[in-house]
């Protein structure tokens, strides 16, 4: 059986991981709700697209989310 020190560590840490939980939780529902709330528009706003074939490979613009990236067969495989 726990000691009566051990129950009060075990719930300080279970209240500690609730809170974070509960942080992470709010701050995921405000992301989701700024991107909804403006059609994902500002994703894509650091992006300075002069050359429309090169917004992806540009530094302004840090992911492409219109690329599909799949690995070719047997690649990474270590041979």
């Amino acid at each position: 059986l726990l000691s009566l020190r051990q129950k009060w560590a075990l719930l300080s840490l279970s209240a500690c991981s609730s809170l974070c939980c509960l942080c992470c939780l709010l701050g995921l529902l405000v992301a989701v709700g700024l991107t909804l709330g403006n059609q994902g528009q500002v994703l894509l706003a650091p992006c300075s697209i002069a050359n429309i074939a090169l917004a992806p490979v540009s530094r302004e613009c840090p992911f492409d989310p219109t690329r599909v990236y799949v690995s070719a067969p047997g690649a990474g495989d270590g041979d």
